[in-house]
């Protein structure tokens, strides 16, 4: 049984439907065939448990129609066939046309156009040679009428199966394609997030490396101070991995239960966290100058991607300017809620201790526009005339509702 079939076969309602067409089906078989003609209408002048044989035959077969949709259509065709030549009545397609429409919406095309075909063939020959058999002086403008009519009766059945079947096909599509659209974009969050957790860290760990391995031999206190900012710093990314990774998780959870996650343990960071991220930027040998200006909070995740700007726009000072250089932060949200960002260094300090730039892939712009973009905002990043770079962003006013983080004890 293929996927198509299965889906179709899926849900009790489905069979108990199928089951109450068949029972109507055969009741109305039953009623044409205890006819005698004498109330005018079609009569059959064979004995009575034919009649009923013909109308179980019928219609019985349509409550297994969705479980085996060919085989049922074939049966179902005789029976129709043997209804009209047994002249029971001269209309005995609708049973019919219920089967070729399962068939249609469960079969893949060319199956289902033979089927069809097969089936409108074998109706207007009986039809046809039924009213002739009737009448052999033969009324065939009747006969033809009769033929079309099934012919209209079933294609139409056929043609709402397959077009059931493109609706629910593109249905199917549109669910994949919006899966693997929130895949991918789940796929370049997580990797915005670690890249901005991980490259500042290690920007100034690679920093403070170099220093202790060119003052090792002459200034051994500046090197145990290097030394220790390392440490200090691998623990506080360390730290702050776990706590993305727990936002992730929890996130992860609530979408698959419909349920709130496990609780974080930590707020995410925010303009709170700056002081820190600044000490740390100056412990790579960049002076860095903080100044916020804060009319009122901010929701939660505006307070981090203001967090994430000024870190990667940090890091980019770090393993860019390096050390001796001097770098000015800014960060004001205005009454409305508006906020903006700028970052400005004066490139006069030294890449690295040995005077070589660190390569870098360019992610961290991308990142930085990416976020910006998904708040609505704009980023201005480049050279600035008299030396050095300068990253500027503007994040639009966010939702005056949800969780505000101006403040950690307000962060959710």
């Amino acid at each position: 049984m293929d996927k198509a079939r299965r889906r179709l076969t899926t849900g009790p309602h489905l069979l108990a439907l199928d089951v109450c067409a068949a029972a109507v089906v055969t009741a109305v078989y039953m009623a044409l065939a205890d006819q005698d003609g004498s109330d005018g209408l079609p009569g059959f002048s064979g004995p009575w448990w034919l009649g009923l044989l013909v109308a179980v035959w019928v219609g019985a077969p349509l409550a297994v129609r969705r479980l085996w949709p060919l085989p049922v259509l074939a049966v179902v065709l005789s029976a129709s066939s043997a209804a009209t030549l047994l002249d029971i009545t001269r209309d005995p397609y609708v049973s019919t046309a219920l089967a070729v429409y399962v068939v249609a919406l469960g079969e893949p095309v060319r199956r289902a156009s033979v089927a069809l075909a097969v089936t409108l063939v074998v109706a207007a020959a009986v039809v046809i040679t039924g009213e002739a058999a009737v009448t052999p002086s033969g009324p065939w403008p009747e006969a033809v009428a009769t033929a079309l009519f099934v012919w209209l009766l079933v294609g139409a059945a056929w043609s709402a199966g397959r077009l059931v079947r493109e609706r629910r096909a593109r249905a199917a599509r549109t669910v994949r394609r919006l899966a693997d659209e929130a895949l991918a974009g789940e796929r370049l969050r997580i990797a915005r997030e670690l890249h901005d957790i991980v490259s500042h860290s290690l920007s100034v760990i690679v920093v403070k490396a170099s220093v202790a391995d060119h003052v090792a031999g002459e200034r051994p206190e500046e090197t145990r101070d290097a030394i220790r900012t390392i440490e200090r710093t691998g623990r506080e990314a360390l730290t702050e991995m776990r706590r993305a990774l727990g936002m992730l998780r929890g996130e992860s959870v609530g979408r698959r239960t419909g349920e709130p996650g496990p609780a974080r343990t930590a707020p995410p960071p925010g303009l709170d966290d700056l002081p820190a991220l600044v000490r740390r930027t100056e412990q790579a040998g960049v002076r860095t100058d903080l100044r916020t200006r804060t009319a009122l909070g901010l929701p939660a995740g505006t307070a981090l991607a203001v967090y994430r700007i000024v870190q990667e726009a940090l890091t980019n000072v770090v393993k860019h300017a390096g050390d001796g250089a001097s770098c000015r932060v800014t960060v004001t949200v205005g009454s409305r809620g508006d906020v903006c960002v700028e970052v400005v260094d004066d490139g006069a300090g030294k890449a690295t201790v040995s005077g070589r730039a660190e390569p870098g892939g360019g992610h961290g712009l991308v990142g930085m526009r990416e976020r910006v973009t998904m708040y609505g905002g704009t980023l201005a990043a480049g050279p600035r005339p008299g030396g050095g770079f300068a990253v500027s962003a503007r994040l639009p006013p966010g939702p005056a509702h949800g969780p505000v983080a101006g403040r950690k004890e307000k962060a959710v």
